[in-house]
């Protein structure tokens, strides 16, 4: 599923523009933008968000779009009404939208925050089925799986829009004119996720066979055997990661990293990248988070003094998803919304 398919794609959810609409996008200050929100119906609202941030992607502005609404949104939150339901189910709105906003310019750890903000919101009431719970969930559902393909983590991503494509049937059959075109994106990335997870699977079998191969050349003592069995190994547990195999993943990365210390007794970047692997799916294990997080926390060392910065940045962000639990209700959406 490419970024191009969020919920902001014209078409998705239209709507037309009205004057009340016009004076949220069109105020002059953010407060006044702010309370012109307030004032307005909700699906006025949502539509005019909506239809302007998507005009901003089209016209290059995302940025521009992106810190506006932040800035609306950090307004209302501190207002004295901010606990009020209304305004309540507006600021999640508001964090739908950016979750499309952010994947249209690919900043994806800034999606999964505002993904998981907006997750929160909505799971404070769960049973709800009205229109406007429905549709927010229903547009972020179908982002959160924009936001897990990029990530080549297809199993989660074909169950968010599966279900984001079932909450859509519901709504279109009673509002068909707003709701048919976004269930019939739904259906068509449904199809290209399902796509991915094979292309994904035949990966992993012909990964398999390269493992087997490689575990036989190594016991023949072949040259250069023990340095591609490795390669072999830490790629199959990352496919099975993203598949969401995360137990199997870390029985492949420690394989791979007794044979990687075998061959390269000193910390290098290899062993490092493998490590860091290794502590993000211990992450997603019950019971092993704290493992993760102990091995997590040794490697930002270990990355500060070889000077690898990129890993150091991925480390923190890593670190940074699991004390924030951004991992679990990215992970655990289904159990709070399960009909």
């Amino acid at each position: 599923m490419k970024n191009d398919n969020t919920s902001l794609s014209p078409g998705f959810l239209p709507g037309d523009s009205t004057d009340a609409g016009r004076r949220i996008v069109e105020a002059a200050t953010v407060e006044e933008a702010a309370e012109h929100l307030r004032d307005a119906r909700f699906d006025t609202a949502h539509d005019e968000m909506r239809r302007y941030a998507s005009d901003a992607i089209i016209a290059g502005n995302a940025p521009h779009a992106t810190d506006a609404l932040t800035a609306i949104d950090a307004v209302m939150a501190i207002a004295p009404d901010a606990d009020n339901p209304d305004i309540a189910d507006k600021r999640t709105a508001i964090k739908q939208i950016l979750t499309a906003l952010h994947l249209s310019q690919n900043r994806h750890a800034e999606a999964m925050q505002t993904a998981a903000d907006a997750l929160n919101m909505l799971a404070a009431n769960p049973k709800r089925r009205d229109e406007a719970f429905l549709s927010m969930l229903a547009a972020l559902l179908h982002d959160v799986a924009l936001l897990h393909s990029a990530r080549g983590e297809y199993r989660q991503a074909e169950r968010e829009v599966e279900k984001s494509m079932k909450i859509l049937e519901r709504l279109a059959r009673t509002e068909p004119d707003r709701y048919a075109s976004a269930l019939v994106m739904a259906q068509a990335s449904v199809t290209q996720v399902m796509h991915s997870r094979l292309k994904q699977a035949n990966l992993l079998a012909h990964t398999q066979a390269a493992v087997e191969t490689y575990m036989a050349l190594v016991a023949a003592k072949a040259p250069d055997a023990t340095d591609r069995l490795v390669d072999s190994l830490a790629e199959e547990g990352r496919t099975l990661a993203r598949m969401d195999k995360h137990r199997q993943a870390v029985q492949y990365y420690t394989r791979a990293l007794k044979y990687l210390v075998g061959i390269e007794p000193e910390m290098t970047l290899r062993q490092l990248t493998l490590s860091i692997d290794l502590g993000e799916s211990l992450l997603y294990i019950k019971g092993q988070r704290e493992k993760g997080v102990h091995l997590l926390n040794t490697m930002l060392h270990k990355a500060t003094r070889l000077g690898a910065d990129e890993e150091h940045r991925r480390i923190v962000e890593v670190l940074l998803n699991a004390n924030t639990r951004r991992l679990d209700i990215l992970g655990l959406w289904h159990k709070l919304f399960p009909r």
